[in-house]
């Protein structure tokens, strides 16, 4: 028996999409792979509102943080932390041997453009980090601001993590000025795990080739130069491209405001119950759109509460990440996911708990 997700990645994938997956092979350096390539690539433009190549990785989204930060840090890069993977790309930084600087606040604090400001005006940055929506904790930190403070620094690129954000809210990448920014489709694209995409600007290309190689799988200029041909550097995981390709076409037909209209109807029912029978764990204002960490403040149990969802209901939900596990519990509202599922997975859990 299947047990439907409502995990915050992997995430539900559609019959249909899975289908996709078992489209015939055809060979990463004939003309139809080439072709492929070439009809996905003005669709995640779209997605992204950008006119920059977005790029293919054949990885997890950690594969495409890591290439941002061996890429395109000249000098020194401010990592900027209040969450788990917002920290694991400090890590990634520095265990590449890239000089970096990790500025932390608590799990639950958004980090504001002010405290951007205060750290860029030491001059020693040429690159930030940021984690648009931070998937262990549900945190959405404001984005569209901390990029008009960084604005202010010519020199220093913004690089953001948009994993369990992108393809669920609007990430409007050349406006705002987002020199890289990633995501795995294992989470809002709601596609199966092992793939990530990545916008990269102009400039970004241009400080790739002046930046001494530190990697050869995630080397942006080696991936330019076959992204210029319709292809990648090695042989990419071409049934993901096929599905990607389906995806992005039932994106577009759904209509990109009203994908992301869904997301803030399912975020407000799930929070609305959140607030009424707990809490939410990060602070208000900033609460997620596509995921909410729910407070834990009746000391339930979460581990026995998924446990019976998923035997006795055949869903499954997440429990809190690393520090804050059975303190907070996660509900993922985002993908595919529509709004009376949403309430079909509020009343397994009200009669789970006799609420």
């Amino acid at each position: 028996m299947h047990n439907r997700l409502f995990t915050p990645g992997p995430t539900e994938v559609r019959p249909e999409i899975l289908k996709e997956l078992s489209t015939p092979q055809i060979h990463h350096r004939a003309p139809e792979f080439s072709a492929l390539y070439a009809e996905i690539q003005p669709k995640l433009q779209r997605l992204l509102y950008t006119e920059n190549p977005v790029f293919l990785f054949t990885s997890s989204s950690t594969g495409a943080m890591e290439a941002a930060v061996t890429n395109l840090v000249a000098k020194r890069c401010l990592n900027l932390v209040n969450g788990a993977f917002s920290k694991r790309w400090h890590e990634i930084t520095a265990g590449n041997g890239v000089p970096c600087d990790a500025f932390e606040v608590e799990w639950n604090i958004a980090i504001k453009p002010e405290m951007v400001d205060e750290q860029l005006k030491t001059g020693k940055y040429d690159a930030v980090t940021l984690v648009l929506n931070e998937t262990s904790t549900g945190m959405m930190n404001p984005v569209a601001e901390i990029a008009e403070v960084v604005k202010r620094y010519p020199d220093v690129f913004l690089l953001v993590d948009a994993v369990s954000g992108m393809a669920g809210v609007k990430i409007e990448t050349d406006a705002w000025g987002i020199d890289f920014v990633l995501a795995g489709v294992q989470k809002a694209f709601a596609l199966p795990a092992g793939l990530a995409v990545a916008a990269v600007s102009e400039r970004a290309l241009e400080r790739a080739k002046t930046v001494p190689p530190r990697s050869y799988y995630f080397n942006l200029t080696n991936m330019y130069k076959y992204h210029q041909k319709n292809q990648t550097p090695s042989t990419p995981a071409i049934p993901h491209l096929f599905a990607l390709n389906a995806q992005l076409d039932d994106f577009l037909a759904e209509g990109l405001e009203e994908r992301f209209a869904r997301h803030e109807r399912m975020a407000r029912i799930v929070q609305d119950w959140a607030k009424e029978h707990f809490d939410i764990y990060p602070e208000e204002g900033y609460w997620s759109k596509t995921l909410t960490c729910v407070k834990n403040t009746r000391g339930i149990s979460v581990k026995e509460l998924i446990d019976r969802l998923v035997n006795d209901y055949h869903v499954r939900i997440s429990n809190g990440y690393g520090a804050i596990k059975e303190k907070t519990f996660r509900i993922a509202h985002m993908g595919d996911t529509q709004p009376d599922e949403i309430l079909g997975l509020l009343a397994a859990i009200e009669e789970v708990l006799g609420l």
